[in-house]
């Protein structure tokens, strides 16, 4: 359900650093509470830790939570500059250029590390 998927409604974006020892329930009820969506609905909710430089993405699919965590080596994750409260709603390519390094907020690419 990750990259590609059709049936994605909508990607909510978390706005502020999350402590990353929350696992599925923890940051379920963030969703209930602060972005106010239904969890079972089919969207991503993406949280990012306060060094930027992990990702997880929290959905239901089907029968069960599932929780994808990404982790980059040297790179940060691009955000919104602006202290916001509410989450920022992305589209699923724009959720992939995140994940790909793409700075959605400056419009350029990030360095790519092999």
């Amino acid at each position: 359900m990750m990259r590609s998927d059709p049936r994605v409604k909508a990607v909510y974006l978390y706005p502020k650093p999350v402590d990353f020892r929350k696992s599925i329930d923890g940051l379920a009820a963030l969703v209930e509470l602060d972005i106010k969506v239904a969890v079972f609905d089919t969207v991503l909710f993406v949280f990012l830790n306060k060094s930027r430089n992990r990702v997880k993405i929290l959905y239901w699919e089907r029968n069960g939570f599932c929780l994808w965590l990404k982790r980059l080596d040297a790179e940060r994750f691009k955000t919104s500059p602006d202290d916001q409260d509410e989450a920022i709603v992305l589209t699923v390519q724009e959720l992939n250029w995140l994940l790909d390094g793409f700075d959605l907020w400056r419009n350029a690419t990030a360095r790519i590390r092999f």
